[in-house]
């Protein structure tokens, strides 16, 4: 396994993205280097799912947020391909509904949380509305009052996000989130690549490109998020983006050590319980006779 220390942002007070290299590979060359690493990290994660869900006290929150292109969607069907489907749940949460913003920028997601014993995955998240609303100014289509969005707003709701994830700890929900570093310059590739191979026309829109006239606004909303909600509790893992292999090592590594660092086991059963099984084999074999 690799060391996250450079990985993992605890305490944002001094975090800058232009500090984490987005084509950083920890030194390794290729992915035929690591591809049996992230098949026992892909083990050990179903194995740990598996004690998750009998033990059914903990749940596992994945949250992944990233620019476009930078290989959400694939990432999470390579490193979650072991996992079981019976407990595991995927969303992918886009432009919020009329219903959806009738509500708190919390709710739709809140409804949303794995149960007990389970992982879920959400492929964007909460984040958003402080991400894409913040950038674009969307606030007036929240129907949130005027007298409070005032020059706090974005603090507040930064701070709100940070007593969520603590309510959510606290209550044995275990977010663990990652944000995909990709450069723009790989970015314009990938777009490229969509538009050139028709196998990957259907991934292409042209919003995509409206939206990359942003990019300097988004990296700058995604570093006050990351500045503001990162904790020893619920730090922020900074995953260089640009090498998709290498990004899918470090994602599999992380949610392998976190599981295990749960210390999972199989529920024990009691000395009646043993006695009720023991009577019930016999019932079975006698069955036979």
């Amino acid at each position: 396994m690799l060391s996250l220390t450079k990985y993992r942002i605890e305490d944002g007070k001094n975090f800058r993205l232009a500090d984490h290299n987005p084509s950083d590979t920890a030194h390794l060359k290729n992915k035929k280097e690591i591809a049996g690493i992230v098949e026992e990290n892909i083990r050990i994660m179903a194995e740990e799912q598996d004690k998750l869900y009998a033990q059914n006290d903990y749940a596992l929150l994945i949250i992944v947020q990233a620019m476009d292109a930078a290989g959400k969607d694939s990432l999470i069907k390579h490193v979650m391909t072991g996992l079981n489907p019976r407990g595991t749940s995927v969303y992918s949460f886009k432009q919020p509904t009329t219903e959806e913003m009738d509500h708190d920028f919390l709710w739709r997601t809140h409804k949303s949380l794995p149960e007990r014993g389970c992982i879920g995955i959400f492929n964007r998240s909460y984040y958003e509305d402080v991400l894409i609303v913040r950038v674009h100014n969307l606030l007036n289509r929240h129907q949130i009052p005027h007298n409070l969005i005032d020059e706090n707003f974005w603090d507040n709701r930064l701070k709100q996000i940070c007593h969520y994830e603590r309510y959510l700890i606290q209550n044995g929900i275990l977010p663990v989130k990652f944000f995909l570093h990709l450069s723009k310059e790989e970015q314009k590739e990938r777009f490229l690549k969509r538009i050139n191979d028709p196998t990957k026309n259907w991934k292409f829109s042209f919003g995509d490109i409206e939206e990359r006239r942003f990019w300097d606004d988004y990296q700058k909303a995604y570093e006050l998020a990351i500045q503001h909600t990162s904790t020893p509790q619920s730090p922020w893992y900074i995953i260089p983006a640009d090498k998709k292999w290498f990004a899918r090592l470090l994602v599999s590594d992380i949610i392998a050590q976190k599981l295990q660092s749960l210390h999972l086991e199989y529920p024990t059963v009691s000395d009646e319980q043993k006695q009720q099984m023991e009577t019930a084999k016999k019932i079975l074999l006698d069955e036979t006779k």
